[in-house]
């Protein structure tokens, strides 16, 4: 309900304070990181991505990327550098050193402000590069109102052409098929029993208007996933490294661990030629029918927990696939 000044009938209206950022992150821009972290959401509001963040520091080379995760609405990989300050050469040669360490789809760079050579540099980038490589500028600060405590505001500074639009009609044609929002649903009800039961593969509660869901796995070019393909639901551990020697040489140590182990059936599917390989294990089932969505719910969960189970049985992922 809105507060009326007495005096004139007017509503009454707080001011909007800036703060400095260095005092709202305790002065370090270490503890930015572990923020973010935790709110990845609020980055995703502002780039317009189901934005899911699973490591901090993540090493590349000698070096330790600040923040690394996956857009869940795509399974694109995102890379993010903080700076709380002005943009620095230094930054921007690192942020390139980690694009190059970890060839991700979307690359985001977070400052205090931007020095127009460094903006001309990131808008240059999204130029020369392909359609499958974007970068982002993000201009961070804080703001109060009164006594209340200091909220970040997240600016977008620098993005691919026509990427406000492309992410509009994403979200206007997903909007306009009903199996899509069906998925949507049935995702979003996915979660909801995945909290339910503690099982913290994901810290995302919302469904995506798509035929698959992604679950992290906390290492670069590997997933998790639940899917609907033609008449079946697929469990699947999924490797999309850029590079397809490297998922090949992941895929044959997972099917070698993993196949003796593997208490049901797998299909191992190394799809030559295409971007990654498959690991699944299939049911029957359609995301039409409705009244079998509970017994879907069930079979993902206990199809998960048996592939999972299978992989710290080997010893974890990064055993897994060594």
């Amino acid at each position: 309900m809105t507060t009326v000044d007495t005096t004139n009938g007017l509503p009454a209206l707080g001011k909007l304070d800036s703060v400095e950022v260095r005092d709202v992150w305790k002065h370090e821009a270490h503890t930015f990181t572990p923020w973010l972290l935790a709110n990845a959401e609020v980055l995703g509001d502002v780039l317009g991505m189901e934005l899911a963040l699973s490591a901090a520091e993540h090493p590349v080379g000698g070096f330790s990327l600040d923040l690394i995760g996956i857009d869940e609405a795509t399974n694109e990989t995102v890379i993010i550098e903080n700076q709380l300050e002005r943009t620095d050469h230094n930054h921007l040669g690192q942020l390139l050193t980690y694009a190059g360490g970890t060839d991700p789809v979307n690359v985001v760079w977070i400052a205090t402000s931007f020095r127009e050579e460094h903006r001309a540099a990131l808008d240059w980038l999204n130029i020369r590069t392909d359609e499958n490589t974007r970068f982002f500028g993000i201009e961070i600060s804080a703001v109060r109102i009164g006594q209340s405590v200091p909220a970040p505001l997240m600016r977008l500074v620098v993005q691919p052409n026509d990427w406000g639009k492309r992410v509009r009609a994403s979200t206007h044609d997903a909007a306009t098929s009903g199996r899509n929002q069906a998925y949507q649903s049935f995702w979003t009800t996915l979660l909801a029993a995945m909290g339910e039961r503690q099982l913290q593969w994901t810290s995302s509660t919302k469904g995506y208007p798509q035929n698959w869901y992604s679950l992290p796995s906390g290492m670069s070019g590997v997933s998790y996933a639940c899917t609907f393909g033609r008449a079946r639901l697929s469990s699947e551990i999924f490797f999309q490294h850029p590079d397809p020697a490297v998922n090949d040489t992941r895929f044959a140590a997972a099917q070698s661990k993993l196949e003796p182990v593997y208490p049901a059936t797998l299909s191992f599917e190394p799809l030559t030629g295409r971007k990654g390989c498959r690991i699944a294990e299939y049911r029957e089932g359609d995301i039409g029918n409705t009244d079998e969505w509970d017994d879907y719910v069930e079979w993902f969960i206990a199809a998960q927990l048996r592939l999972r189970q299978a992989v710290a049985a080997a010893g974890g992922l990064p055993s897994l696939i060594s």
